[in-house]
């Protein structure tokens, strides 16, 4: 009688490891999420450019006791465009918005900001991209639900629809606000 190898059980038993290991990965919660090591830990400190006059904002000053949303965002995004008119909705409601425009030319972010309006309580650039590598943005937009003691609550990757405006965003402002 012939004797078998313990190596033909071997391709099987990698392929039933396989599988495994993929079936895993596919019962995530959200597939899509990009996680973020900054929630629940105080918002980076970086310096920011002024952007042409328009009141800025120090991110030093995000410990003011108040909840508030930090979007950085570009003229050249197109899902910034998307996203523009929830901010504007978000800021007439009381919602404190700061925005941070990412890489970008000065002059067509004041531009863009004309034309669409501003929904930003203040405003300032990181036309290094520095920021954006402290923040750890994987591109814009990209927003940041800070609570009053600078403390990143949420950080939601991708323009902010009506949708993620009622659950996401505002779930993670009333946990920011209790």
């Amino acid at each position: 009688m012939a004797r078998i190898s313990p190596l033909v059980a071997l391709p099987p038993v990698i392929f039933a490891g396989l599988a495994l290991a993929f079936y895993m990965g596919m019962k995530r919660e959200d597939p899509d999420a990009l996680p973020s090591t900054l929630e629940g830990r105080a918002a980076p400190q970086v310096v920011l450019e002024p952007l042409g006059g328009l009141p800025e904002f120090d991110l030093a000053s995000l410990a003011d006791g108040q909840v508030k949303l930090v979007n950085f965002w570009a003229s050249w995004c197109a899902p910034c465009r998307v996203e523009h008119p929830n901010l504007e909705r978000l800021s007439a409601e009381g919602v404190t918005v700061y925005g941070i425009n990412y890489k970008d030319q000065p002059q067509k972010a004041l531009a863009f900001l004309q034309e669409l309006g501003n929904p930003y309580a203040a405003v300032s650039a990181d036309e290094s991209g520095r920021a954006g590598i402290d923040w750890g943005i994987y591109g814009v937009p990209e927003t940041f639900v800070i609570d009053g003691s600078g403390t990143v609550i949420l950080r939601f990757p991708g323009p902010i629809t009506e949708k993620v405006i009622e659950d996401t965003i505002r779930p993670a402002l009333a946990k920011a606000e209790g």
